[in-house]
């Protein structure tokens, strides 16, 4: 008896429907954006009443572009988009005048942070697969330049993958070309993008940066504080640059934060120690827990 075949489906795919739209004869009700297909129609999705469904799209995208690489988790790296490579500093400085040159000095100064952060992705990026194939410690930046530029640019040094998680603004900005191209992702609402930032990152470093750097670190910090997120390796490159721009000791003077709390982070000054920071960390974990997921 010939075996009976059951059809995996009955309903056309909503790819072949928006093709078949495309050939339909022109009236003036098929003309009319009324006629279009929900999901073809830009002026109905960016209504303000599908914001909801918008906040959707952009958990959802991200989470299924992620999951289809076989990323398990992800080192996220923040800093500032204005501390370029040391030759462009110098470069810089040269240029500056009289007026900025002590900021252009201080970007010089600080552009050590570049190398160190592209030192540590290349550490990261070099971290095995686990049993299943998926990769681990996958060097996730903000797409951007300097910094992000530096964090992409060691993951594709040892011929990695790297995500970069870009955000729509005012000015022109493009994705640093180090991102690997098929995760490189734009956001419309930095809410989504932060929580894509978090959601698989199991260790985090922070160097010198600005109020998108304070903005991105001091929500994860508050999500380890309160117990929403389990602890994970924070590593605050230059000692010197946070101590200066936050006086963490006089919040617990002040009775603001605990003194525990400043045991959520660590203080780093070189790729290899931050890298051996999140080692130690593991490898603790697994001794004190060898179930731990």
């Amino acid at each position: 008896m010939t075996e009976t075949r059951v059809p995996s489906r009955t309903f056309p795919r909503a790819r072949q429907d928006a093709e078949s739209a495309k050939t339909g004869i022109s009236t003036p009700q098929t003309e009319n954006p009324a006629y279009r297909l929900a999901f073809q129609d830009m002026d109905f999705l960016l209504r303000e009443d599908l914001r909801p469904i918008r906040f959707q799209l952009e958990l959802l995208k991200p989470e299924l572009l992620l999951e289809e690489a076989h990323i398990g988790s992800t080192f996220v790296m923040y800093g500032s988009a204005r501390i370029p490579e040391p030759a462009k500093a110098e470069a810089m400085l040269e240029m500056a005048d009289p007026e900025h040159r002590h900021i252009a000095e201080r970007l010089v100064a600080k552009s050590k942070y570049y190398d160190m952060a592209r030192e540590l992705a290349r550490l990261a990026s070099n971290f095995p697969r686990d049993e299943q194939g998926k990769r681990h410690f996958v060097v996730c930046s903000g797409g951007g330049p300097s910094i992000m530029e530096a964090a992409n640019r060691g993951a594709a040094d040892v011929h990695a993958e790297s995500i970069g998680l870009n955000i729509v603004l005012p000015h022109e900005q493009a994705p640093n070309p180090y991102v690997t191209p098929s995760l490189s992702m734009q956001f419309h609402y930095f809410a989504l993008r932060k929580m894509h930032f978090l959601l698989r990152a199991r260790a985090l470093a922070a160097f010198p940066g600005g109020f998108g750097t304070f903005d991105e670190l001091f929500e994860l910090l508050t999500l380890i504080q309160t117990g929403k997120v389990k602890p994970m390796p924070v590593l605050l490159f230059g000692r010197e640059f946070w101590e200066k721009v936050v006086n963490f000791e006089a919040l617990v003077e002040e009775g603001v934060i605990s003194e525990r709390d400043l045991g959520i982070f660590t203080y780093v000054e070189s790729a290899a120690e931050g890298w051996a920071v999140v080692q130690r960390f593991y490898q603790d974990r697994d001794r004190q827990d060898p179930t731990a997921a």
